[in-house]
């Protein structure tokens, strides 16, 4: 019996390369720094902000609460609005890319 995964051999295939990090998006037009914040308030500041930004361009939210991860997708569910991706950053949290849509 063979198992999906195994080599013949019995020893474990390599390990496919890692992807490039490559956004799936355009850059965003403003990027709102909320990192050491707390949730609501990357939320808020994306209220708050997203009007700067014309419709069809992409704003990104920089925040490292976890909260933040659930919130921002559902708060662009709530408002109709685009949630394009999300990237790990470097220096701890997340960035998460909005496009707006009215």
């Amino acid at each position: 019996m063979r198992f999906r995964g195994r080599a013949k051999n019995g020893a474990a295939p390599a390990a496919p390369p890692p992807p490039a990090e490559a956004s799936p998006g355009p850059p965003p037009v403003l990027v709102i720094d909320a990192l050491g914040r707390k949730c609501p308030i990357p939320i808020i500041m994306l209220a708050e902000r997203i009007r700067e930004v014309p419709v069809g361009q992409v704003v990104a939210v920089l925040a490292d609460d976890a909260a933040a991860r659930t919130d921002v997708p559902a708060w662009c569910r709530m408002k109709s609005q685009d949630f394009v991706w999300e990237e790990t950053l470097q220096q701890g949290g997340w960035g998460f890319h909005i496009r707006r849509t009215y």
